[in-house]
């Protein structure tokens, strides 16, 4: 698999698309914004004038775009009308689970026998500049050792989760409960705080006892305490509050689909909102903590 087509090239899309190259793979790329298709360049990848002109002679056909609507309207007008018949189409984007089956049934219904996946990430913009992502796939199994391949030089491990809408629903799912766990850890460091437990303390403890969880040990919500995390660059970078919104919101929007109760998501939800309410959405998901410890949460 040499020839790449990377449609958006955002915060993440960027250094992804960076990596594919670094594997030595031709990377054809696309983005609406001049600035982050000049920064793709400086990175090696080929610029193109549209979606359509990049996805001319790619083996694959990769996707980081906001939200579904965008992901169907690429689709519908730039990929499969262009691309060569039996393309491998990776959307790598976070969208709802009903966007990403449609999105597959729509190339399939294009009679060109394209191979698509739904294979979201986890891991946030360092991990998209490392090539250490985690993702989650949604795909025929018959594909997956091809998305597998398509997605390696971004990746630490690829997760075959099931057939198209999989690997959404297992994104949706995983970031519900890192922001509930989030939230909860930094509930406990807020009332350690209270109680004249010193935050290091309190890691030590909890680390090593039940309270142990990935927002505790390895993305610490406060400055100074275990692992290198946001917490000690005043929250910027990583995995901004915005994000984890609009990841609740799509759990909300499943739940309500599904018929599935998920009142602790939708109190993260409500309470990630508060946040961005303040102009807080660019910072990492971990600044809750700054409204906890204000104790202004009702």
């Amino acid at each position: 698999m040499q020839s790449i087509a990377f449609i958006g090239l955002g915060n993440m899309g960027g250094g992804m698309a960076a990596n594919q190259v670094k594997a030595g793979r031709t990377v054809r790329a696309f983005d609406l914004s001049d600035r982050a298709l000049a920064k793709a360049s400086d990175a090696g990848c080929m610029a193109c004038s549209s979606a359509a002109e990049a996805v001319k002679g790619a083996d694959a056909v990769i996707t980081m775009l906001p939200a579904g609507k965008h992901v169907l309207s690429v689709y519908e007008h730039d990929i499969l009308p262009m691309a060569a018949a039996g393309t491998l189409l990776v959307d790598c984007s976070t969208i709802d689970v009903d966007s990403a089956r449609k999105a597959a049934s729509l190339a399939q219904a294009a009679g060109k026998g394209f191979r698509t996946a739904d294979a979201p990430v986890s891991g946030g913009t360092a991990a998209a500049d490392g090539g250490t992502l985690a993702f989650m796939v949604g795909c025929d199994p018959t594909d997956f050792a091809d998305v597998e391949t398509a997605l390696d030089p971004m990746s630490r491990v690829t997760i075959h989760a099931g057939d198209s809408g999989a690997g959404q629903a297992a994104k949706i799912c995983n970031n519900m409960l890192l922001g509930i766990s989030m939230i909860g850890t930094c509930e406990a460091f807020a009332l350690a705080e209270r109680l004249g437990l010193s935050a290091e303390r309190f890691f030590e403890i909890s680390s090593q006892s039940s309270g142990q969880n990935w927002s505790m040990t390895s993305y610490c919500p406060v400055e100074g305490v275990g692992p290198a995390s946001p917490a000690d660059r005043n929250f910027e970078g990583g995995f901004a509050t915005d994000m984890m919104l609009k990841d609740l919101r799509l759990a909300k929007e499943a739940a309500m689909t599904s018929g599935a109760v998920t009142p602790m998501g939708g109190h993260a939800e409500a309470l990630y909102a508060m946040l961005s309410e303040q102009g807080l959405g660019h910072k990492d998901f971990s600044s809750i903590i700054e409204l906890l410890s204000k104790g202004t949460v009702k």
